[in-house]
């Protein structure tokens, strides 16, 4: 078989070295564009990979609405009146928007107004910011608790219990080393708290510090005397929702319902984290295909490249060729191990880019790991590497048909006669 003959391959490496530059510089482009294809195409992964990580703990189609003044005078109110968010608008909003599955209204003291929470715990004294919150928050934002412990639940909102859920931090300051905190009492505010777990902060997980203590809406309202106020409302849409058009609908039914003018576009404030992923999602996919098509178009380029070299050298080896037809070579032989030269050098081309490009997507990962950048584990599917090479080897016995049917066309006695 013509691919396990040693005389052939030693025939294509002599080749190779009559032509060693000419073969370097067109082996570059081939090579060049397949880098290009692999570390455009990781670095897309790697942006997914890293949005991914930093709000693992978020749901993906969510959104945060919060009110703030008005900008417009509207039914006898004048500009600048400050809006306020009550709890009735929670079932107001799952009314009027089937596409809402879930809503988490949530209150603070300490992040909007500058004065946190006064914890004690025996000698130990620290100021942490306190959370109103409803059990449906893990259903947006996902609250992991160390073992032993829990999150809120609907018996501690109905019967207004004095629990709550703290922070890393929080548990670092105000327990001793080996202590445990589950079951142990802290005062907020003067008030004695039963802890019922402690949260393990992780970041983009809600948005929230270390050191932040969770205690049921419905204690917080009586501590803090808020009544039904809410501070803002953390909403996951459904999966297959336009999450975009939730956010306009949020915000239309706030408006009627705090009587805010349709045009006002200031009173109620949003963050779309559904959209931000949607926008990192599409430049990801628009980076790949970037990536596809300047990949291929410089494999072909260098495929071109090594078609003209290969015709050089079935020019240079006429004589060569001539004699090996005269002693017995047929056509199908001379056209197999130049198609084969062209697909090796072709496919050699691709594997020494493919890792070129991995050994970058390495080292960008490496500088990106300890740092705010969302980029994390930057690969390319296996699939899409089969399937560049798979697409290199087919370029490579196209192009090397070229130059074989010139070898084949050539005539015994006319190449024996050639000088």
């Amino acid at each position: 078989m013509l691919l396990f003959n040693r005389d052939t391959w030693q025939e294509i490496f002599g080749s190779i070295k009559k032509n060693k530059a000419r073969t370097i510089i067109t082996v570059i482009g081939v090579l060049w564009g397949i880098f290009i294809y692999i570390v455009l195409s990781g670095a897309a992964k790697g942006l997914d990979h890293g949005f991914e990580e930093k709000f693992e703990d978020v749901a993906m189609n969510s959104m945060f609405a919060w009110a703030q003044q008005t900008s417009v005078p509207y039914a006898g109110f004048k500009t600048g009146r400050m809006i306020q968010l009550k709890i009735e608008d929670v079932a107001l909003l799952k009314s009027r928007i089937p596409a809402i599955h879930y809503i988490a209204p949530r209150i603070v003291k300490g992040v909007f107004d500058g004065l946190p929470g006064s914890v004690v715990r025996n000698e130990r004294t620290g100021s942490y910011n306190i959370y109103g919150d409803f059990p449906v928050l893990i259903k947006i934002a996902t609250q992991k608790i160390y073992n032993n412990g829990r999150f809120l639940n609907e018996g501690d909102i109905s019967a207004a219990r004095k629990v709550c859920v703290i922070g890393e931090r929080t548990q670092k300051e105000l327990f001793a080393k080996d202590e445990s905190p589950i079951g142990q009492f802290i005062q907020i505010d003067k008030v004695f708290f039963k802890v019922i777990g402690v949260r393990k902060f992780e970041e983009g997980g809600g948005f929230g510090d270390d050191g932040d203590i969770f205690i049921p809406f419905s204690t917080f309202r009586k501590l803090y005397n808020t009544g039904n106020d809410v501070g803002w409302l953390a909403i996951a849409a459904y999966d297959d929702a336009d999450v975009i058009q939730v956010e306009k609908d949020v915000k239309k039914v706030l408006k009627k319902a705090h009587q805010i003018a349709p045009e006002d576009d200031r009173a109620i404030g949003s963050f779309n984290l559904g959209e931000l992923f949607n926008k990192i999602k599409g430049f990801s996919k628009g980076l790949t295909f970037l990536s596809l098509v300047v990949g291929i178009a410089t494999i072909i380029a260098g495929v071109i490249g090594i078609g003209n070299i290969l015709l050089i050298s079935v020019k240079e080896r006429t004589k060569e060729l001539g004699v090996r037809r005269a002693l017995g070579a047929t056509p199908s032989e001379i056209r197999g191990q130049i198609i084969l030269e062209s697909v090796f050098l072709t496919l050699f081309s691709g594997i020494f880019g493919i890792v070129l490009g991995s050994f970058v997507l390495r080292g960008i990962d490496a500088a990106t790991q300890d740092t705010d950048i969302p980029y994390s584990n930057p690969t390319v599917p296996i699939s899409y590497v089969l399937g560049a090479l798979f697409i290199m080897v087919v370029l490579g016995t196209l192009i090397g048909l070229i130059p074989a049917q010139r070898a084949v066309s050539i005539k015994p006695i006319d190449a024996l006669r050639e000088e």
